[in-house]
């Protein structure tokens, strides 16, 4: 008996960002989840992040499923040459598709959208709706005012101090990928 394909949502960037280190590790990630044969599950983007992460997991061999809404097929280049293309009617129903779909979340650098799908899946770990593990990919410390500011929200008692455990914050690609390897055997 064959186990089922494990799959990981990542929320990310649709823009590339300053850094290089931002696309670098959306390729060793998107390479990663291929080589652990792990089906990436993400917003169909072709463009930023979003693009790389998709491309590098293709070439690897890797499965992709791609999730977009109607109103964003042109601005963010809806990726159609994904394993799976579904196109939604809405941000939210983008999200719960993704999330339906996936063992586990990991968010790579990326704007406010990747701050929302983030924030939504902490709220709904925090009301007891999922148990999924919760990853931030720090790359060069691009999280670390996040971070602070969670940490700010606790201090301040916004929130209880389990809501710090349940995402886990990673400073590479590598511990990212060891760290999956564990939750999803």
């Amino acid at each position: 008996m064959t186990s089922p394909i494990r799959s990981v949502c990542v929320f990310c960037g649709s823009r590339p960002g300053s850094d290089p280190a931002y696309v670098e590790a959306a390729c060793a990630f998107g390479r990663a989840l291929a080589d652990n044969g792990w089906r990436l599950v993400y917003g169909a983007g072709d463009v930023g992040l979003m693009g790389e992460v998709a491309r590098a997991a293709q070439v690897a061999g890797g499965e992709t499923f791609g999730v977009i809404p109607v109103h964003l097929l042109e601005r963010e280049v809806g990726k159609r040459d994904l394993g799976r293309f579904v196109v939604t009617e809405n941000m939210h129903e983008r999200k719960k598709v993704m999330f339906m779909n996936a063992d586990a979340i990991v968010t790579l650098p990326g704007g406010p959208g990747s701050m929302d799908e983030f924030f939504e899946v902490m709220t709904w770990r925090q009301l007891g709706l999922h148990r999924k593990p919760i990853y931030l990919l720090n790359v060069a410390g691009y999280w670390d005012p996040l971070v602070a500011l969670i940490d700010h929200i606790l201090d301040q008692g916004f929130a209880d101090r389990s809501f710090r455990d349940y995402m886990r914050v990673v400073p590479s690609v590598e511990v990212l990928a060891e760290g999956l390897r564990a939750d999803l055997s």
